[in-house]
């Protein structure tokens, strides 16, 4: 809905990445990206938040990115490459996940073209898993190995409520940790204004009565609407790259999910 159909005048790349190789509780994020495409066509292009349509939007469709099903080293690898590849000519990216392991090699890219990146993750967990069933690379590690090339004091985390000890323990001494809410955004706004920002969203930091399209879902989260003023809370912000993650389709109910995710997205592009 709204996308361009011209590369060289858009500034915003928005793409599929349909990884679902270590999801571990229900299945079934490849197929977040085309769904949320096919969602977003029941909304309507005016954001009456933002007071702006996506005519004024200049973002390019790239579709979905070609991932080597059962290689997912190779996987990582193809994903950070295309993103760097936009990121260094100064496009910026949405990303439509897939498991959210595939932030790992976008906040790698993105790092590598802005040093001093700082990263915003909203999840019902934690990720800062050394391994999960024996995996390093795996959507409940994904922080802990983004934490390895990125200064964890530039991981802020928010909306967390579900972890291992271990995991809280590590965010309270070495990520900037705020759980169970977004409120507490207010306090980092003004240092984060002058900074390259990537945004990570798993959908089901959302409650599963509102998202229950998702892989491992949470009860007790945030509703949209605080999403939503999350959002309009952070439009100061230097975004330079986006994902939102973690639809899963099948597990769905009358697409509540994915037309969620579909407005999520659109939302997001007036910000980048």
């Amino acid at each position: 809905m709204g996308a361009s159909h011209n590369l060289r005048s858009s500034k915003i790349i928005l793409w599929g990445i349909p990884l679902d190789e270590t999801t571990s509780f229900r299945r079934g994020t490849y197929l977040g990206p085309e769904r949320i495409r096919q969602c977003s066509y029941g909304l309507e292009t005016y954001s009456p938040v933002f007071e702006r349509d996506l005519s004024e939007v200049k973002f390019f469709d790239a579709g979905d990115i070609s991932l080597p099903r059962g290689k997912l080293e190779q996987s990582l690898k193809n994903i950070e490459k295309f993103a760097y590849s936009f990121l260094k000519r100064n496009f910026k990216l949405l990303s439509l996940g897939g498991e959210h392991l595939i932030s790992l090699p976008l906040i790698k890219a993105a790092s590598s073209v802005f040093p001093e990146l700082r990263v915003i993750h909203l999840d019902a967990h934690a990720d800062l898993r050394g391994k999960y069933l024996g995996n390093e690379l795996s959507h409940a590690s994904v922080m802990r190995r983004v934490c390895e090339f990125l200064k964890p004091s530039n991981l802020y985390q928010f909306g967390i409520r579900s972890g291992l000890k271990e995991e809280f323990d590590f965010g309270k001494k070495n990520t900037r940790f705020y759980p169970f809410s977004l409120e507490k955004v207010d306090k980092v706004i003004d240092e984060l204004s002058p900074k390259p920002v990537y945004l990570s969203i798993d959908i089901d930091v959302i409650d599963p009565a509102f998202a229950p399209g998702t892989g491992t879902p949470e009860p007790n989260g945030i509703t949209p609407k605080e999403l939503f003023n999350f959002l309009e809370k952070i439009k100061s912000l230097n975004l330079i790259a986006v994902d939102v993650v973690e639809v899963s389709p099948p597990n769905d109910t009358s697409d509540i999910t994915s037309l969620l995710g579909a407005k999520i997205v659109r939302e997001i592009l007036f910000l980048l």
